[in-house]
C-alpha cells in the first residue's frame, strides 16, 4: 500500500510538470486516485512455540553455541532488539535482583527482569564461553580480535539458527524473535500495555500491532459480511 501511494504521488508530480510546460491540459492530477492508508494493517510476523524452541535447542555448547544461546533467549523471552542486545555491558547486569538495563532508541534506559532461563545462559557464556577482553560489552566475537558484536552480527545468529533448526520462517533477521516473544505473551494472558512495557514502546498504537495474532479470537468476534452467509 506505501508503494502504491508513493507511485500516485510521483505521477501526480509528474502531470503537473507536463501540464506547467504546456505538454498536457491542466487538472489530469485530479484523475489519480488517493490511497487510503490505515496504521497496523500488516500482520506480525512470528515463530510458533515449537518453532521457537527448536532454534534455541540447535545452539551447541562450545563458546560459540553458549553465546548464540544467549543472544537468541535475550531477543525472545525478553523481545530485546538487535541493537539492545549488542550494546549491553557487563555493568547493565544486575545479578542480584535478577534485572538488567537495555539502553533502547533515544537514549532511554529501561529495567527489564531477567529470567532464570535467561540469566543462566548469559552466565554460561561469560564462564565458559567469552574470550578474555577488555571490552565492556557482553557478546564480543569468538575469534581475536574479540571486538564487540554490531548489530548486524545479532541478526545473523539468528539466520544461522534458523538454518540449523531447519525452520522455515517469513523472515530471517531479529525482529522476528522480538514479534515472537510479543505473540507468545499475549497468548499467555499478557496485557497489550504490559508488553508495550517489556518492548519498551514509546507509543500503546505501536504495542496493538499484536493485537491481532490471535486469530481464533478474532472469528468469535467478527461480524459476518451483511449478504454473505458466515
Amino acid at each position: 500500500m506505501s508503494y502504491a501511494k508513493l507511485t500516485a504521488s510521483a505521477v501526480r508530480t509528474f502531470l503537473q510538470f507536463l501540464a506547467a510546460t504546456g505538454r498536457c491540459r491542466a487538472g489530469l492530477t485530479h484523475a489519480i486516485p488517493a490511497f487510503a492508508s490505515w496504521n497496523n494493517t500488516s500482520m506480525p510476523r512470528f515463530l510458533t512455540s515449537e518453532d521457537l524452541e527448536r532454534v534455541v535447542a540447535s545452539c551447541t555448547g562450545n563458546a560459540i553455541g553458549l553465546r548464540d544461546k544467549a543472544i537468541l533467549l535475550l531477543l525472545a523471552r525478553l523481545g530485546l532488539r538487535a541493537g539492545d542486545v549488542a550494546r549491553l555491558t557487563l555493568k547493565d547486569i544486575d545479578w542480584r535482583n535478577g534485572t538488567l538495563v537495555v539502553s533502547g532508541k533515544g537514549r532511554r534506559h529501561d529495567l527489564l527482569p531477567m529470567s532464570q532461563e535467561v540469566g543462566d545462559a548469559i552466565k554460561d557464556y561469560l564462564e565458559r564461553g567469552r574470550p578474555s577482553s577488555q571490552v565492556h560489552e557482553v557478546f564480543t566475537r569468538a575469534v581475536a580480535p574479540p571486538d564487540p558484536l554490531v548489530p548486524q552480527a545479532i541478526s545473523q545468529t539468528v539466520r544461522r539458527a534458523l538454518c540449523r533448526a531447519g525452520v522455515e520462517a517469513p523472515t530471517q533477521g531479529a525482529h522476528l524473535l522480538r514479534h515472537s516473544a510479543a505473540t507468545s505473551m499475549l497468548r499467555q494472558g499478557a496485557s497489550l500495555a504490559g508488553i508495550g512495557a517489556v518492548l519498551h514502546h514509546r507509543s500503546p498504537q505501536t504495542t496493538a500491532h499484536y493485537a491481532k495474532v490471535d486469530m481464533a479470537l478474532l472469528s468469535e468476534i467478527a461480524q459476518p459480511w451483511p449478504g454473505v452467509v458466515s
